[in-house]
């Protein structure tokens, strides 16, 4: 607390808001955390994935193939830019877009590849980046929840061209507002996305580009270069607390898989239930809360409604079944045994 308040006040006597030291600061620390040569701060993730995109300038109507049961922040950045998603449904022990389904959705119009690695699993990324060369598609990896997440010992939003963040207060490197980032190894890329943030400037009142507003501020800035000290600590317990899901729950509950090459960070825990609706009422009658990520697919969101067709069971499985159990940094381990002990008397 005695750091956060300390930034704060420094931000408050400099006077300076907006594009300063704390965020150069950031960007630095946060390209070096990643494995990544350059980072951009901008106001949330959303506009991450917004700007990863529209970087490219790809022709109107140009197609993005993205996982079926991602959050619609992923599906509207495509929107946003003129372009249309292509669903892809996920692998079911991963959640994160099946590569084996990836190369019959290619077809003359598209262009990229947004990858979303969901919960902090890192996607499969050899055979997606195998896949994209020889397509000559772009990657573009949503890592909203996968701050610090590897897969064979990489950095999740080091194997594409851009990795987009969100520093949503819940993410494990979170603010105490709004925030996000991209981060690339491109120079070229990095200079003309810091343009695009600011009205499309390199210098004031040059506008080099068709730009947007979206900019870190500074005081967030100092807040996440405070969080991002503890950042592996965070991700460390995290990691704890579902090993003690993993080996205590029973078999009845449907539990995320682990595997060698990848080394999650568990934005978010969760588990699928054919009785999910019933299991999450006896919790909270139990006093433990949870959530559902996500209750409604892309496909069914009313504000896609007629823009997306085909029909997607697996995503629909998903969401009808998964449930988000409690893990954040400061539950303990004895509150995750509790967990798990009441939920092992759940009768169907």
């Amino acid at each position: 607390m005695d750091d956060y308040q300390k930034s704060f006040a420094d931000s408050l006597q400099k006077g300076w808001f907006i594009l300063g030291n704390k965020v150069a600061q950031f960007e630095k620390e946060f390209a070096a955390y990643c494995g990544s040569s350059y980072c951009a701060g901008l106001a949330s993730g959303l506009d991450a994935l917004v700007l990863a995109l529209k970087y490219f300038d790809f022709p109107e109507g140009s197609e993005v193939i993205v996982p079926s049961n991602t959050y619609i922040a992923t599906i509207l950045a495509i929107y946003h830019n003129g372009l249309i998603p292509v669903l892809v449904e996920p692998d079911l022990q991963t959640y994160n877009i099946d590569p084996a389904q990836i190369e019959e959705k290619i077809t003359p119009r598209t262009k990229a590849i947004l990858v979303v690695h969901l919960y902090g699993k890192s996607c499969d990324m050899d055979p997606i980046l195998a896949i994209a060369e020889q397509s000559g598609l772009q990657i573009v990896e949503d890592c909203a929840q996968s701050h610090g997440a590897l897969y064979k010992g990489k950095m999740t939003g080091t194997f594409g061209a851009f990795g987009a963040f969100s520093f949503y207060p819940t993410k494990n490197l979170g603010a105490l507002g709004d925030g996000g980032a991209l981060v690339t190894a491109d120079l070229e890329r990095i200079e003309k996305i810091k343009a695009m943030r600011n009205y499309g400037c390199l210098e004031k009142y040059y506008n080099e580009y068709i730009g947007v507003n979206s900019r870190l501020d500074e005081i967030q800035a100092g807040f996440l270069s405070v969080k991002l000290l503890f950042l592996d600590a965070i991700n460390a317990h995290k990691r704890k607390l579902a090993l003690i899901y993993q080996q205590g729950l029973k078999a009845d509950f449907i539990r995320p898989v682990i595997d060698a090459d990848y080394k999650d960070v568990y934005h978010i825990y969760t588990v699928r239930h054919p009785e999910r609706d019933q299991l999450r009422a006896y919790l909270f009658e139990n006093k433990i809360k949870t959530e559902i990520h996500y209750p409604v697919p892309p496909h069914r969101q009313q504000a896609l409604k007629g823009k997306i067709n085909g029909s997607y069971p697996i995503a629909d499985l998903i969401h009808q079944t998964t449930l988000s159990l409690p893990i954040s940094y400061y539950h303990t381990e004895q509150e995750i045994e509790k967990v798990v002990s009441v939920m092992n008397e759940f009768k169907k």
